[in-house]
């Protein structure tokens, strides 16, 4: 059973920085599409950062594309998100997720929240202005 596991996250002032870990467990890390989706009540859950490849390939949403940076560690089966100049929009709920995936579904469903199967149990983000 694939089980993912957050750590990080936390409040800081707009400008600042912040982290989130996702360690996962059952996963062949170059088989997965593993990433960060974000929710925040009352919205659709957003797909943020996503790797394929065990990291050779990685997607960024718009709204975080040159802030927020994610990575991976093959022999750790974890990856990471940097968030730097954060805003209040980036306040939500940080969900570590994952599919096994081929190329093909990668580059076709890697934005679509609806398409991960595999979640972890989120991580707050608070931004104060």
């Amino acid at each position: 059973e694939v089980q993912l596991v957050e750590s990080g996250g936390g409040s800081v002032q707009a400008g600042g920085s912040l982290s989130v870990s996702c360690a996962a467990s059952s996963v062949i890390f170059r088989t997965y599409c593993m990433g960060w989706a974000r929710q925040v009540p009352g919205k659709e859950r957003e797909v943020v950062a996503t790797l394929y490849a065990g990291g050779r390939f990685s997607y960024y949403a718009d709204s975080v594309k040159g802030r927020f940076t994610i990575s991976g560690d093959n022999a750790k089966n974890s990856h990471y998100l940097q968030m730097n100049n954060l805003t209040s929009e980036d306040t939500a709920v940080y969900y570590c997720v994952a599919k096994s995936c081929s190329w093909t579904d990668y580059q076709r469903e890697r934005g679509r929240s609806q398409w991960y199967d595999h979640w972890g149990q989120g991580t707050q983000v608070t931004v104060s202005s």
